[in-house]
């Protein structure tokens, strides 16, 4: 069964906490992290000392996405014993393999993102050695954009790849995702739905995270 990692990007930061352990107790099984700083993205959101502000509340797992410049230099910043999985751009490091082995040196799941212009083959000789693999189906740095339907297209050729080798990533997907094309990029193959606007805006947060549920 696939899951969901609300992104507090689009959270009331005035309530964040409230908010968090709110979805948290709806079902939500990881909170998605969004950390820009406005180089590597056109947009800043915030670091690592808001994500530690959330350790004293009841939570589900964090799910660190690092949209930034030269990653491995903040990797332990994000390192509690809340944090699951670190996500760190293909297009970010030059030297991939290092920053993997680094945020596994911590005992956390490592995973990378790709952005919506870059091909699924720029993984090939990464992917028997990562837990996680982030499909961007905006361009990142900003919520609530429209999904760019290619994104299917790389989430089908990840799965077929998992499939074929016998590799054991996940496959994310971030950006525009909504009810109405969740049950789309499921049957492509992702298995960790990431949703901002789609769980904060509109109805409560709770009933949104049990609306995404009743569809995963």
């Amino acid at each position: 069964m696939a899951k969901l990692a609300p992104s507090i990007l689009s959270a009331d930061f005035s309530c964040l906490g409230d908010q968090v352990m709110e979805i948290s107790k709806a079902g939500a099984d990881y909170i998605h992290i969004d950390v820009m700083d406005g180089h590597f993205v056109p947009n800043i959101s915030f670091g690592a000392p808001v994500m530690k502000s959330l350790d004293k509340f009841e939570t589900a797992p964090y799910d660190v996405h690092l949209m930034i410049e030269h990653p491995e230099k903040y990797i332990e910043d994000f390192v509690t014993e809340k944090t699951e999985y670190i996500v760190v751009h293909q297009e970010a490091c030059v030297h991939l393999h290092r920053v993997i082995q680094q945020i596994k040196s911590f005992g956390k799941k490592a995973g990378v993102a790709l952005n919506p212009a870059t091909p699924v083959s720029v993984l090939e000789y990464i992917l028997e050695d990562i837990d996680l693999v982030l499909v961007m189906s905006v361009n990142p740095g900003f919520g609530g954009q429209k999904f760019i339907p290619s994104a299917t297209g790389k989430i089908k050729e990840l799965d077929r790849i998992r499939k074929s080798k016998g590799y054991h990533f996940i496959i994310e997907v971030d950006g525009g995702i909504g009810l109405q094309n969740t049950e789309e990029v499921i049957s492509a193959g992702c298995d960790l739905i990431v949703a901002g606007s789609a769980v904060f805006k509109g109805k409560s947060p709770e009933a949104n995270v049990k609306a995404f549920k009743e569809i995963l």
